[in-house]
């Protein structure tokens, strides 16, 4: 079904365990389906409203924008995580050793849960799990995404001399390993339950920006695909960060090849603001812009969408559909994208 958009609205989300995290202008929300079958929904205040207009600058915002997923959408995992029966599912696992991150957080949700005679050290034995989990993550990201395909661009290096033909192998290196990873993951059971709650949360905003009344049967009408998609958003950042690196120069001033290298890799890891807050921008555009040449710049990150997303059924969007509600501020200004 086609999506009209009558209203392109700025909230977006992600999956999480068993259940959907949306974030509004003011409120993010995480709603998740327990094992007895309801809806647990839990909505907190985002802090919005108190930043000032610095952090709606353009660039700003979109470097913004991704420290604040990473630590909300870590809180909403973490969250999540609590609701899953550890026991339950190691039974079941039948020697599957996936999801360690997930049972890890677990645990600590219940040990904390024991703890409410000391609330203050849960609360702190909390924030230094998601801080922790936060930096792994950057880390991982960092390692396998930018290092690794710069340390393999090594060996273009050895052939060319051309900072344009390094630059571009670098690139394709670290899209290669971008795509290779995605399909991996996507073949693990408990992704693709993920995947499948990934499609309610798209479904979902897709219903709400055409008009159309919140239920799962309207919602299951529309196209799991959305150009301001989070997996949209990594392609352009693998894009862009080649027309970026382009202008990092060889550093043939500093004595020492090894010097060298660390210089050039040293000035990719500045340049990762600019390139997160360039494509945020980008996203931005694809997400309002009915423009035809904008279209065909979102075509590749819908087409990753088709690995990353799967079609729900009803009681996923059901789910997805409770995170939604409460991020819906009373006036649509307040949501404009």
């Amino acid at each position: 079904m086609e999506n009209k958009q009558t209203h392109i609205t700025s909230i977006g989300g992600q999956a999480v365990m068993e259940g959907v995290m949306m974030r509004g202008p003011f409120r993010t929300a995480t709603a998740v389906r327990k094992p007895d079958g309801e809806i647990e929904c839990k909505v907190d205040e985002n802090g919005t409203r108190t930043r000032g207009k610095f952090f709606s600058l353009p660039l700003v915002r979109g470097c913004v924008s991704f420290v604040d997923s990473l630590v909300i959408g870590m809180k909403a995992l973490m969250w999540s995580a609590s609701f899953v029966d550890i026991e339950e599912d190691e039974e079941d696992a039948s020697g599957d050793e996936g999801g360690f991150l997930d049972r890890l957080f677990d645990r600590l949700d219940k040990k904390s849960a024991k703890s409410d005679k000391n609330e203050g050290n849960s609360d702190a034995l909390k924030d230094f799990a998601i801080g922790a989990a936060v930096v792994i993550s950057i880390i991982f990201s960092v390692g396998l995404f930018m290092v690794l395909p710069w340390l393999v661009s090594l060996l273009i290096g050895m052939v060319t001399e051309s900072n344009f033909l390094i630059t571009l192998g670098e690139g394709i290196i670290r899209m290669v390993i971008f795509l290779t990873y995605m399909l991996l993951i996507s073949r693990m059971k408990e992704i693709q339950r993920t995947f499948e709650y990934h499609g309610a949360e798209h479904k979902t905003i897709a219903c709400y920006e055409a008009g159309d009344e919140l239920t799962p049967e309207n919602v299951k009408k529309y196209p799991r695909l959305h150009p301001r998609c989070g997996t949209s958003f990594l392609l352009f950042v693998m894009v862009i960060s080649i027309l970026i690196f382009l202008l990092i120069p060889p550093f043939t001033f500093i004595d020492g090849t090894v010097l060298r290298k660390l210089a050039s890799i040293g000035a990719r890891l500045c340049l990762l603001p600019i390139v997160a807050g360039l494509s945020y921008e980008v996203i931005r555009l694809a997400g309002r812009s009915k423009n035809k040449c904008v279209a065909v710049l979102t075509k590749p990150g819908l087409w990753l969408q088709k690995i990353t997303t799967r079609e729900p059924d009803l009681s996923q969007i059901e789910v997805a559909i409770a995170s939604m509600k409460p991020c819906i501020p009373e006036n649509k200004e307040d949501d404009k994208w």
